[in-house]
């Protein structure tokens, strides 16, 4: 991936999407490093993350990971999750952040030079073709290592560079890094 010391760097999470990608690769991600990693880059102007959350629950496993990153320079982005019932009878959740996650991208678009986007959903295509043709670079973070493929392959062909996440484990992996702090 290609930084420029001097660029405006912006960051987009797909919060449900990068869960199930590092699952399936058994990659435990450090969000104070992956900060930090592309601050050290470029011009970080902003690191969003975006998730759904259950709102009636005592207890969402979430919570301890959105309280951290709000706390510790993320943009959280999150709307409650809804509740509904399918044709079999069985009841399911939704919460889906796509629309949120474009209507952002578009908006910065006149900002920044580069977006780093976490996500390998090919919905996100035609997005990062009309960012591109507002003159920004985007490159796209997922993996090509699981079965099946966590990235369309519409988005790693759109995308100006694509970033195997299962490569970054040295840049924001956890592992034994002694000297690090700020992780959930």
């Amino acid at each position: 991936m290609l930084f420029y010391s001097d660029e405006k760097l912006a960051i987009f999470i797909d919060g449900s999407n990068l869960f199930a990608t590092a699952k399936a690769l058994n990659f435990d991600i450090d969000y104070g490093r992956l900060r930090r990693y592309f601050a050290t880059k470029s011009r970080l102007l902003r690191a969003n993350y975006y998730t759904a959350l259950i709102e009636d629950a005592e207890y969402s496993p979430l919570r301890p990971l959105v309280d951290w990153l709000d706390y510790n320079g993320y943009t959280m982005v999150t709307k409650p999750t809804k509740e509904f019932t399918d044709a079999k009878g069985e009841k399911k959740i939704k919460g889906n952040m796509d629309m949120e996650l474009a209507i952002d991208m578009m908006g910065m678009a006149d900002h920044v030079d580069h977006m780093v986007l976490f996500s390998g959903d090919g919905d996100f295509r035609r997005l990062v073709e009309a960012i591109q043709r507002k003159g920004v670079r985007v490159s796209v973070v997922s993996s090509t290592k699981t079965r099946p493929s966590m990235i369309a392959d519409e988005l790693r062909r759109q995308a100006d560079s694509f970033i195997e996440i299962s490569d970054m484990s040295e840049e924001f992996g956890r592992g034994d890094h002694s000297d690090d702090i700020g992780h959930p």
